[in-house]
């Protein structure tokens, strides 16, 4: 039976779960409205991309203190796999991911309603020259197959997760706290950057599905779910699945650099290794030369 202090404490981490991941898709989904509406020549995606990693940055600001913000469904289930987070806490973080991006879309919706109008003459739809969709959540590029698609998100969130184990990983000094909410926001622009042409970088079941969600209210349910050919499981397995083997890969190798790299700044955790009292005893107890050698044949 779970306790009552521990379901608000999940509670509250849901919540900002919630804030912190409708940051981030208002400002990333924001920018995709704006280029949309503006009529940009250019095929960059490098302003999305910024728009995303400055969302990253902000959305740590607000749930990083409490949840360390996970802000992605496929985090969260990569980290529950490897016990670093409860089932039950990974459910509610994963809930409040999905009811933010769902309200970051409603916002984007509200703040470009009089641009959806314009460009579509109030009829709206999914795809074509007119269509609107690709504003909310990820389509894939014409003429690749899904199978294609998949292998992207499940590479790109891969190395997504390497990277956010890495930096979090605790013998990792080479970048300081201060400067993690930097890496991820560079990160994530620039994973958008290398993998968008496919099918849109993802990287975030929530980031996908929760404006999709909402998407049922404008374009309708079949139009939302049917379109490429029900591509919409793409961006939610893809995503999962490669954030999950990252997670594993980046586990299995920090378990080999622990156990035989002898570095000074891993864990050291040979166990023919433990310091015995009886092996570093000296004749003479103040005999600090001895005593430093026998530490040193010890520990190796």
């Amino acid at each position: 039976m779970v306790k009552t202090e521990v379901l608000q404490q999940y509670a509250i981490q849901l919540l900002a779960e919630c804030f912190a991941t409708c940051i981030l898709v208002l400002f990333g989904e924001a920018a995709i409205a704006n280029f949309k509406f503006a009529g940009q020549a250019s095929n960059s995606t490098l302003p999305v991309g910024i728009a995303f990693g400055v969302g990253v940055f902000s959305a740590m600001m607000i749930g990083g203190p409490i949840t360390g913000a996970h802000l992605n469904p496929a985090v969260s289930i990569a980290l529950m796999t490897i016990r670093k987070l409860k089932p039950l806490q990974c459910i509610f973080r994963i809930i409040g991911q999905i009811s933010g991006a769902f309200l970051a879309a409603l916002l984007v919706y509200l703040v470009y309603f009089n641009q959806f109008n314009i460009f579509d003459g109030g009829l709206r739809q999914v795809t074509g020259p007119n269509g609107t969709a690709d504003i909310f959540f990820t389509m894939p590029a014409k003429d690749i197959p899904q199978w294609n698609t998949f292998i992207d998100q499940f590479v790109s969130t891969g190395c997504l997760m390497i990277f956010v184990m890495a930096v979090t990983y605790e013998y990792n000094h080479m970048i300081s706290d201060v400067a993690k909410p930097f890496a991820f926001a560079i990160v994530v622009m620039t994973l958008i950057c290398a993998f968008s042409i496919n099918a849109g970088a993802a990287l975030n079941p929530a980031r996908d599905l929760g404006p999709r969600l909402f998407g049922i209210f404008v374009y309708g349910w079949n139009d939302v779910f049917q379109v490429h050919n029900y591509f919409f499981w793409v961006p939610i397995l893809g995503p999962t699945f490669g954030a999950i083997f990252g997670a594993w890969i980046y586990t299995g190798y920090t378990w080999l650099i622990k156990h035989y790299g002898h570095f000074p700044n891993t864990e050291h955790t040979d166990v023919d290794g433990k310091i015995d009292l009886g092996d570093i005893q000296t004749k003479y107890v103040d005999d600090a030369h001895k005593l430093q050698q026998k530490f040193t044949k010890v520990n190796g």
